[in-house]
């Protein structure tokens, strides 16, 4: 991979240390050996222009380096923003944070400013070693004084992962550029790739060969109880029975889904989320492959049976959500848990939530998703006309996309948490191209696409709490 120089900037404020400790060994003399080749130097720099994010709103974004929340933030690109470019990021009361670790680094520079005549301000930059379970500042509060853009350093004395974290006091705004990365080794990241399904996902070439059940690692999901994938219910009463083959239920590990076998596609998939699942241990694998795990005789749908389709290999449970292990991300990447999905659909409107539910797992809460869709007939990018099967008749093109999202702030016995109040997002979306990108304006209540379906969903709730949850329709804040 190629990283980009740093810029390092004359007159930094000050040299702040992760940790004042340090560890001494003892070492007993041997007989000399080799001493090891040493570790490449890199320089990686964050420059935030190759984002988006017009609104304060929460929210995550792909950039250069990975995923980044901003909360009460935006990619800035008016006159008033200091930048060095077209973008950076304005902070108001919130914070900017890596959604991703990195290692071997030994300093990090930050580029700021004020942002146009606001008055002066503070922020703190604060570190994670556990995956953004909990943070520490490093050293004190920076004071923003500046209205050009100016460079602080920063020693990590930690050569472990690890994240940072800009957090804003006071309402005043500032301006965030070039967040610059120095290290050596491995820093465990891919520089600039998206998460997201290239355009028709054109494989024209050889399928790939097919793939089981992944095995379960220590990082998927339990099998029952508090972060199972089926907490919430069986929405279908789907079984692992060859008599239930338009609604047979596959236990995939990472995540459960009921697969219809005449469709080509799964009727709804389920699994549970928190940082853990998406903490960035593995990048995208692309490793799209048949399952084998079918019944015999049952049809498999291919690595490269939507070519030419105009239609997305449209995720269920998505890659992003789970970058924990390479059996986590590979089994997102099994063609039992993909739709034809219009790429507008796919790589817009479906990336937006579920970056939005990644950054709300972020922010203190777990969340419990279901996902499926309905329906016959579809318009992706290769015709104007509606498509209702591609594959040769063997994959069937739904005409809606919808999911489920229960979140509760993190914590024990899930199922006895959820109240009347408790935040239920739900969303259905034409599965068009002509689509528009905000998840926000396709927000339905539970009860609609009950209806639309013919499935109990939230199931295992009590009676009388699903009857609330069920016909709330959320705001969308």
């Amino acid at each position: 991979m190629k990283f980009k120089n740093i810029l390092i900037y004359s007159g930094f404020i000050g040299v702040l240390s992760l940790s004042a400790c340090s560890k001494k060994t003892a070492v007993e003399e041997e007989t000399p050996v080799t001493p090891p080749k040493a570790a490449t130097a890199y320089a990686i720099t964050e420059t935030f222009e190759s984002g988006t994010k017009a609104s304060y709103a929460l929210d995550s974004v792909q950039l250069l380096t990975g995923k980044w929340t901003l909360s009460d933030a935006l990619l800035g690109n008016l006159a008033a923003d200091a930048k060095n470019g077209a973008k950076s990021v304005r902070l108001r009361t919130g914070y900017l944070s890596m959604n991703f670790d990195i290692t071997g680094t030994k300093m990090i520079y930050v580029s700021h400013a004020k942002y146009g005549t606001d008055a002066n301000s503070t922020w703190q930059l604060l570190a994670s070693t556990d995956g953004g379970k909990s943070y520490a500042q490093l050293g004190t509060d920076i004071n923003e004084t500046s209205t050009i853009l100016i460079t602080d350093s920063f020693k990590v004395s930690t050569t472990g992962k690890i994240r940072f974290q800009i957090k804003k006091a006071g309402t005043t705004r500032i301006n965030i550029d070039d967040i610059s990365f120095k290290g050596t080794g491995d820093p465990g990241i891919t520089v600039g790739a998206p998460d997201t399904d290239p355009t028709d996902n054109g494989n024209t070439g050889t399928a790939a060969p097919g793939r089981g059940t992944p095995e379960a690692g220590a990082d998927a999901p339990p099998a029952g109880g508090d972060n199972s994938n089926l907490l919430f219910g069986n929405p279908s009463g789907a079984q692992a029975t060859i008599v239930s083959a338009e609604n047979y239920f596959i236990d995939q590990k990472y995540y459960v889904e009921s697969y219809s076998v005449t469709r080509g596609i799964p009727n709804w998939v389920s699994w549970h989320l928190d940082p853990n699942n998406f903490n960035g241990a593995v990048t995208r694998k692309d490793d799209f492959a048949s399952f084998t795990g079918l019944p015999a005789n049952w049809y498999q749908v291919q690595s490269n049976s939507y070519s030419g389709s105009g239609f997305d290999r449209g995720h269920n449970c998505p890659s992003g959500d789970r970058t924990s292990s390479s059996n986590a991300n590979s089994a997102t990447f099994l063609m039992t848990n993909m739709i034809p999905q219009a790429p507008n659909n796919n790589q817009k409107t479906w990336e937006s939530f579920e970056s939005y539910l990644r950054a709300q797992a972020l922010n203190g809460y777990e969340v419990y998703v279901i996902m499926g869709s309905y329906g016959t007939g579809g318009i992706g990018s290769a015709s104007a006309s509606v498509i209702n099967t591609i594959n040769n008749g063997k994959v069937t093109v739904p005409s809606n996309v919808w999911k489920v999202a229960v979140l509760l702030k993190t914590g024990d016995n899930d199922l006895s948490r959820v109240t009347a109040s408790t935040r239920v997002i739900a969303i259905n979306t034409p599965n068009v191209n002509t689509i528009g990108a905000n998840w926000k304006n396709y927000i339905v209540t539970v009860k609609d696409i009950e209806s639309a379906t013919g499935y109990n969903l939230l199931s295992n709730l009590p009676q009388n709490i699903q009857d609330v949850v069920e016909k709330v329709k959320d705001p969308g804040n």
